[in-house]
């Protein structure tokens, strides 16, 4: 369990070790091959921003009405 755990830490500072940014959004990363090959990669953009949307909203009304209900009287 300790070997997994010190190859685990190991490849870890490897993998963080192995990419330096090299201007904005992009990353160079070497790749364990035969020897060792640099990639750039490009990282996504990203904008934020907010838009202003009309939404119709319905208005709810609530109307009384006097209705005739059935009563029932028992007598004893």
């Amino acid at each position: 369990m300790r070997k997994l755990a010190v190859v685990a830490a190991v490849m870890a500072v490897v993998s963080i070790s192995a990419c330096k940014k090299t201007g904005d959004g992009e990353y160079q990363v070497e790749k364990p091959v035969v020897g060792t090959q640099t990639d750039t990669i490009h990282t996504p953009t990203i904008q934020v921003g907010t838009e202003t949307t009309t939404v119709a909203v319905p208005k709810v009304k609530m109307d009384s009405a006097k209705i005739k209900t059935p009563t029932l009287k028992v007598k004893k």
